[in-house]
């Protein structure tokens, strides 16, 4: 038979009592008021009683039932059942066997009075919907205990190990166990809904981003439209597809080019560099070769630009 995996949270059973821990989800604030492993020897009874907070009992081994309001209800490993506020409830183990519980108290605070629109700065929307999602789900649960199929008990042990080790991110990390209990809780007694929709990305307005801060990081190296496809994983025909969305008239090489003339602009502007010598560095295979380019870009050589020596805004935008 494997050893018990929640052993270890014996060592310290007040560990993670003894953080003030308020986590802010969504529009929500969570306060964790209770956080443990207990036991319940063979045979012992809790009579009925009530919290004014919302109480996860999980039960990673052993047996007993509990009664909900008036209905009883069997307990066996693996299982789970929440109590919200103001629930009255009994808990019983068996007479020949005990039953561990881990626990987890916790207040739900509202704070969107006063947030315009239903959004907050710098919090983010598909957060706020997931979180008011899982809490709208948690004060909808049935009274009924069901199987911990999402595995939210491990959580505890994973929140007791960073709490103990106090590593560097400890205290995110135990916040996030938190946040994943409830999540994992939910889920177990999801109905088969429709799930959120999730953030989608426009994926051509990705594809194109991605490409243009590809180009403008390795601009002065050799660069072709198959470099660049590959590196999105894409084909070159789809790349070419994207950039003519956004560029209908320029080719890749025009597009490249484009941005390496920028970079001859500010290098003319802000050094003085020999003409050859910038072409190099900014992608274009001798200064002849640039004069042309510039000459027919621009009117003008890079010489004559740099002559002006008043640092304008060069006709390029990407």
């Amino acid at each position: 038979m494997s050893a018990f995996p929640y052993e270890v949270m014996w060592e310290r059973q007040d560990a993670l009592e003894r953080l003030d821990l308020r986590i802010r989800w969504g529009h929500y604030e969570i306060r964790v008021l209770r956080f443990h492993l207990t036991s319940f020897a063979s045979g012992k009874t809790c009579s009925f009683h009530k919290h004014a907070e919302f109480e996860f009992h999980f039960i990673p081994s052993g047996a007993g039932k509990v009664i909900l309001i008036d209905q009883p209800y069997e307990l066996s490993e693996g299982m789970l059942y929440v109590t919200g506020p103001g629930v009255m409830h009994y808990q019983e183990a068996h007479t020949e066997a005990s039953m561990e519980e881990l626990c987890l108290h916790i207040d739900i605070v509202d704070r969107s009075a006063g947030i315009v629109d239903g959004l907050e700065s710098g919090v983010d929307r598909w957060e706020i919907a997931e979180a008011e999602d899982c809490v709208s789900k948690l004060q909808a649960l049935p009274l009924v205990p069901t199987l911990d199929v999402h595995q939210a008990m491990p959580c505890f042990l994973e929140a007791y190990r960073a709490c103990c080790d106090n590593y560097s991110g400890s205290y995110t990390t135990i916040k996030q166990c938190i946040v994943q209990i409830l999540l994992r809780t939910v889920r177990a007694y999801d109905d088969g809904k429709l799930p959120l929709d999730l953030p989608e990305r426009d994926v051509n307005a990705s594809r194109y981003r991605f490409a243009l801060q590809y180009i403008r990081s390795n601009y002065a190296c050799p660069l072709t439209l198959e470099d660049v496809a590959d590196k999105l994983h894409i084909s070159s025909r789809q790349l070419q597809r994207v950039l003519k969305i956004y560029h209908p008239t320029s080719s890749f090489r025009s597009i490249v080019e484009d941005i390496r003339l920028e970079a001859v602009c500010r290098k003319l502007d802000e050094t003085d560099l020999p003409v050859e010598r910038i072409a190099v560095l900014e992608g274009f295979a001798n200064g002849n070769y640039l004069h042309a380019v510039f000459r027919k870009r621009f009117g003008m050589t890079p010489s004559q630009y740099r002559g002006r020596r008043t640092p304008s805004a060069v006709p390029i935008s990407l």
